[in-house]
């Protein structure tokens, strides 16, 4: 059995922000991409993008955002550390289509000895305004990769990341 070859999302890296920005991106310099979807990514049932799909935007822009403050996969492998997703929290606020244009914002909520908080807003712009289709705060463990165990974030990462060092996402925070 031949294995299915799903493509890369098309994630690009914006130098500047988009036009339109939501309220809930929290951050004063978040990594800024520009995603294109494919019709690859849609459900079989439903006309629209398949929430699989999201996890693997949420995904991919982490690593864009780790690539631009500085540290490549080479980096963390010389260092014999990974980072391993721990949880997921995706809020789906409305569809994605085939063949349409998004804006992500992404940036590190929190950083603690081994862990880190990375929060993501994904949005399009209808009616010259910013409508959010997902909010997604993922916790990420740093990993030993050779005890399988959780290890410390080097500072220079800590630095690099900028982290808010808040608490709470800013769609949980409750009044």
């Amino acid at each position: 059995m031949t294995p299915v070859s799903h493509p890369e999302p098309d994630l690009s890296l914006l130098s500047t922000p988009p036009e339109q920005i939501p309220d809930l991106v929290a951050h004063p310099a978040p990594i800024w991409l520009e995603l294109h979807t494919h019709t690859t990514g849609t459900s079989s049932i439903v006309a629209h993008v398949s929430n699989i799909e999201f996890v693997k935007w949420i995904d991919r822009s982490a690593e864009q955002a780790l690539f631009s403050a500085g540290w490549s996969y080479q980096d963390l492998l010389d260092k014999q550390a990974m980072f391993f997703v721990a949880r997921h929290e995706i809020d789906y606020r409305g569809e994605a289509m085939a063949e349409e244009t998004l804006h992500v914002a992404t940036w590190v909520r929190d950083i603690r000895r081994v862990k880190s908080w990375r929060d993501t807003v994904i949005w399009r712009i209808q009616d010259d305004e910013p409508m959010i289709v997902c909010t997604a705060s993922t916790l990420w463990v740093h990993v030993d990769l050779e005890t399988r165990k959780p290890c410390r974030i080097p500072p220079e990462m800590t630095e690099a990341l900028r982290p808010l060092q808040h608490d709470e996402a800013p769609w949980r925070v409750r009044s």
